[in-house]
Parts: C-alpha cells; sequence; structure tokens
C-alpha cells in the first residue's frame, strides 16, 4: 500500500513536536525558553484568579492545552486548520476532551465565539502567519471580557534568527542544514514580522494595555550549529547583556501579558498621549 505523503501542516506538527526535544542545545533552548514562559504565565494568571474560560487561538501540536486545562474551567481551541485541532485531540484523554476542551474550526475574525466571554487567551507564535494581524487583535479583544488577559508571542523580525532563516532556503543550504541538525528543517512561513513599535501600536489600537514584555532567545550562526552546550550557554549569557538595551531586537521572541483596558482607562491612555 502506497502511504501519501505528509501535508504541510503534518510535517509541521513534527517539527513542532522535535524541537522541544531536539538533539541541538540552542536549537532546543530557543524553543524550550518561549515556552516555559508561557507556561510561567498561564500557571501565574491562573494562580491569580478564577478563570472560567480560556481560549487558544493556534494551539498548532496543542503543547500547551494541558496547561490551560489546568488553569480555567473551559478550554476553547481555534484554528483554520482541522490538522492541527486533530493533533490537539490526540494529546488529550478522549474523556479530559469532551468535558473540558471544545475544538473549533475557523478564524476567529469571522465571530465563532460570543464577545468579552474569555478570560484568558493565548496566541503564541500565531500573529506572524497573518497578514492583517491588526484585525486578528482587534477580534481577540473583543472576545476577552474586561480585564481578561492576553498571553502574545511573536517572533522579532531583526533577529539573526529570522535573517539567516530566509538564507536556510537558498538551494542547497537546507539540505546542508537537515544533515547538521539530523531533523526536519522546514519553511517557518512567517510573513508578518513587526517591530516593539508596530506590534504595540497594533494592541495599542485593539484597546490592549501591555502589562508586561519579555525578550528571548539570542542565536548566531556557527555557534549555535557546532559548540553544544558550552555555545549555548554563551548565547544565553549574550541573551542576558542584550536584554533591556538597544540591541534586544536582536533576540528571538517577544512576549506579552495584556490586558483589555475598560473605555475609562482607554480614554485615559488617550489623553495622556496627547
Amino acid at each position: 500500500m502506497t502511504v501519501p505523503p505528509a501535508t504541510a501542516s503534518q510535517r509541521l506538527i513534527v517539527l513542532q513536536k522535535t524541537l522541544y526535544a531536539s538533539r541541538n542545545p540552542t536549537r532546543r533552548y530557543l524553543h524550550c525558553a518561549r515556552r516555559d514562559w508561557v507556561r510561567a504565565q498561564i500557571g501565574r494568571l491562573g494562580h491569580q484568579s478564577d478563570i472560567a474560560t480560556a481560549l487558544e487561538v493556534g494551539p498548532g501540536s496543542g503543547v500547551y492545552l494541558p496547561d490551560l486545562t489546568n488553569a480555567a474551567q473551559r478550554v476553547i481551541a481555534i484554528d483554520i486548520e482541522p490538522t492541527y485541532l486533530q493533533a490537539a485531540k490526540n494529546l488529550l484523554d478522549a474523556k479530559a476532551l469532551e468535558a473540558r476542551i471544545d475544538c473549533v474550526q475557523g478564524d476567529l475574525r469571522d465571530g465563532p465565539l460570543v464577545d468579552a466571554s474569555i478570560d484568558l487567551l493565548l496566541c503564541s507564535e500565531v500573529i506572524e502567519h497573518v497578514a492583517d494581524s491588526a484585525s486578528l487583535l482587534d477580534a481577540m479583544a473583543a472576545v476577552l471580557a474586561p480585564g481578561g488577559k492576553l498571553i502574545l508571542t511573536t517572533p522579532q523580525p531583526y533577529s539573526p534568527v529570522e535573517i539567516l532563516g530566509k538564507i536556510a532556503f537558498f538551494p542547497g543550504v537546507v539540505h546542508l542544514l537537515r544533515w547538521i541538525y539530523g531533523e526536519p528543517i522546514e519553511p517557518t512561513g512567517h510573513i508578518n514580522l513587526l517591530t516593539r513599535k508596530e506590534l504595540e501600536a497594533q494592541c495599542a489600537g485593539a484597546g490592549l494595555r501591555v502589562l508586561e514584555r519579555e525578550v528571548l532567545g539570542f542565536y548566531l550562526p556557527v555557534i549555535g550549529e557546532f559548540a553544544g552546550q558550552t555555545g549555548q550557554k554563551l548565547l544565553a549569557t549574550m541573551e542576558q547583556v542584550l536584554r533591556g538595551t538597544w540591541m534586544e531586537g536582536l533576540l528571538w521572541t517577544q512576549c506579552y501579558v495584556l490586558e483589555r483596558a475598560n473605555q475609562l482607562d482607554a480614554a485615559q491612555d488617550q489623553l495622556a498621549d496627547l
């Protein structure tokens, strides 16, 4: 029997699972640092308040869904790709899934959810795949309950990971990288990388106020590929040095905790900007 080739989304699910257990220390660190930051925020916010309903926009391989089920009474996962939703279902026990998680296939911007119904929303590594990220941020703000929190992560455009990622798929280069890593290397599909200024302007336009911001992950070629654990520790040290300086745009991932502001707060913020 001929086995059909894997679809692009199936290959990306395999890739996502591989990244967190990569044999390369730097590659593993870059992804696990973001994952651990997100998990910490979910746990902290779940501990601080009573979360009735949590939503993840674009769950991918479903790595955060167990954390969301621990933080909220009910969890919704929404994605336009049915393959990702199936991966989420496969990750969880069927009984728990039926009782605690609703999977919705569709685009949040089409209005499948009730406004002001979500207490905690997670959107990790999604908006860089969406050409009109402002409209998606508007939709996320609309479904958040007043005071609801949004955990958001997305890459920075001038990080070496993103810049060199474009070179990685030049003819012949990707084959060399797959040989070096011994793991899947797939195109990122990033079509909308936002600077801090651009992203925060879109968040403000959606009525979202920044509560916390963090930047994570530094990579340099050759060191990342061949210096092993020593190289990873060196890059992690350089990350600490760059964070909070004018050069922090070189770090890979920008991470936010945002809050839906009420109308009074939004009006006060607008007056402060005048």
